[in-house]
């Protein structure tokens, strides 16, 4: 009777040493796989950390990037904007300039015409009416040129303020009026070559065209002719027909050759 409950016991030590082999072997392996899921995780996580550093580094290097374009762009239209007002400026300063030369020599040239001539010498006239021979003809009479008048000058300088200011529109709506109600005013040639100066202006380059070649058949006494022919070159230039800007220059060469637009359109050809 002993000896089987001691039988019954030693089986059932060895059951229950079973199961705690087998609860141990189990966390064994969860603690295995506990530990090589927190293995994994590190790795992962220091993965990611690298990535992350390596991404943040090129966002900087990025950002950097743009910051220092956009400071150089800033620079440059600084620059720019300099350089354009410089040019605006000495363009105005060039343009006034020029106008106020044409000023001065349409009052010399209004003053020169308003001159009476010194009368002729009488001895000659007599030593002239002694000599035999057929009778001398009588001289041609000289022409009569009226002198600009004060309401002239006053008009074509309110024009000539217009053009300085930049208004066109109205520069070439007063000069146009003066030429109508002054066409044989000694400042007509003068008010026809700036109307076609400011539809150069405007870049209405056939209008310019138009006006000067106007000027040079209305007015072909006009001193101001060789000045309407390099604006036709310029304005033939600006549309793209360089033949016929160079004929025009060539034409300007010959016929004026002592005119500063004559010296201008020689440089304009690369001639010395």
């Amino acid at each position: 009777m002993r000896g089987a409950c001691v039988a019954l016991l030693l089986a059932a030590c060895t059951q229950a040493h079973a199961g705690l082999f087998d609860d141990e072997e189990a966390r064994k392996q969860i603690a295995a796989t506990q530990a090589r899921l927190d293995g994994l995780q590190r790795s992962l996580e220091a993965r990611l950390t690298t990535i992350e550093q390596q991404t943040k580094g090129q966002a900087l290097d990025l950002v950097r990037d743009l910051e220092g374009i956009k400071t150089d762009v800033a620079k440059i239209r600084g620059q720019i904007e300099v350089l354009m007002y410089e040019l605006t400026e000495a363009t105005k300063r060039q343009k006034d300039l020029y106008v106020d030369l044409d000023s001065r020599m349409r009052k010399i040239e209004a003053s020169a015409a308003a001159a009476v001539p010194p009368p002729a010498d009488p001895a000659a006239a007599n030593v002239a009416s002694a000599a035999p021979g057929p009778a001398a003809a009588p001289p041609a009479p000289a022409p009569q040129i009226v002198p600009v008048t004060a309401q002239e000058q006053k008009a074509y300088d309110a024009a000539l303020d217009q053009f300085k200011r930049g208004d066109y529109n109205g520069a070439i709506g007063a000069f146009q009026a003066f030429v109508k109600a002054n066409p044989k005013s000694l400042l007509a040639s003068s008010a026809q070559y700036w109307v076609g100066n400011a539809q150069f202006a405007k870049k209405d380059y056939r209008g310019a065209i138009a006006a000067q070649r106007q000027l040079i058949a209305q007015w072909p006494d006009s001193s101001k002719i060789p000045d309407a022919l390099l604006n036709i070159a310029t304005a033939q230039s600006e549309l793209g027909d360089n033949a016929s800007a160079r004929r025009t220059l060539e034409e300007l060469m010959v016929k004026f050759p002592q005119s500063d637009a004559a010296g201008k359109a020689k440089q304009r050809l690369g001639m010395r």
